[in-house]
C-alpha cells in the first residue's frame, strides 16, 4: 500500500512534556477510507492524522487493520477530546469520537499510556487553529 503523500510533524503537549510524532496526513476520501489498513507495522513515534474539517462527529473502525491502535480524537482548537486505546485489529465495531472532532490521530496501541497522553492535552499541528 502506498503511504499518504506527505509526512508532517505533530506535537502533543502532555503533563510530562512534549511528544513529537511524524504523521502521514490523510485528507482525501481515499486516504481517509484506507487509513492504516493492510499495514503490518507502525513504528513508535509514527502515525496517521485524519483531516475531518470542518469539526464533526467522527466514526472510525478497524476493518482490514492488522495492528492495534490508539485513536486520539482532536477538536478544532487542538484539544484532545477522547482517546480510544488498544483498538481491536479487524474489528467492525464503530469507534465514535463522542464530541465533534476535526482530526483523528492513529498511533500504535500503548502510545497514549506510554507518554501519558490524556484528554485535554493540546495538539500542535497546522490543521488545528492554523498553527
Amino acid at each position: 500500500m502506498a503511504a499518504a503523500a506527505d509526512v508532517q510533524t505533530l506535537e502533543i503537549v502532555t503533563k510530562s512534556g512534549v511528544q513529537v510524532f511524524s504523521v502521514e496526513v490523510a485528507t482525501t476520501e481515499q486516504e481517509k477510507t484506507t487509513g492504516l489498513m493492510y499495514r503490518k507495522e507502525l513504528a513508535d513515534g509514527r502515525g496517521m492524522l485524519f483531516d475531518f474539517s470542518p469539526e464533526q462527529p467522527v466514526s472510525m473502525w478497524m476493518k482490514n487493520t492488522f495492528i492495534p491502535l490508539d485513536m486520539i480524537f482532536i477538536r478544532a482548537d487542538g484539544r484532545i477530546s477522547r482517546i480510544a486505546e488498544n483498538t481491536v485489529p479487524q474489528s467492525l465495531a464503530i469507534i465514535a469520537s463522542g464530541p465533534p472532532a476535526k482530526g483523528v490521530l492513529e498511533v500504535i496501541a500503548g502510545t497514549a499510556k506510554k507518554y501519558g497522553i490524556a484528554p485535554g492535552d493540546r495538539v500542535a499541528h497546522p490543521l488545528f487553529n492554523g498553527r
